[in-house]
């Protein structure tokens, strides 16, 4: 079963990718509400998958933020969560994200 952590601001959210996640028979290891403790917790939690908001990350340095936690965590696909399909898209890959999905897809 593939094993993921869920880091988004809002509840909501989280809650609505639990669901959605447990649909695709998929384990929810954990869950933050903020980046802090993403870190803390993912290289702890034994997960596959990363799914962030992408206004989770540091807005100044989202590449170093996912920089840091490769170091620690090499192995897990990080998929970034985001609102528009804008420039974000691009800046999403570029900072070293896996994947990216529309929050409203």
């Amino acid at each position: 079963m593939t094993r993921v952590y869920v880091a988004d601001a809002k509840p909501e959210e989280r809650s609505a990718l639990r669901l959605l996640l447990l649909d695709l028979k998929m384990e929810v290891a954990g869950e933050a509400a903020d980046w802090f403790t993403t870190l803390v917790q993912v290289p702890i939690s034994r997960v596959d998958v990363l799914l962030v908001d992408w206004d989770l990350l540091p807005n100044n340095t989202p590449n170093v933020a996912l920089d840091g936690l490769r170091k620690t965590c090499p192995a897990v696909l990080v998929v970034v969560l985001i609102s528009h399909l804008d420039a974000r898209k691009q800046a999403a890959l570029s900072v070293g994200a896996d994947a990216f999905i529309s929050k409203g897809e």
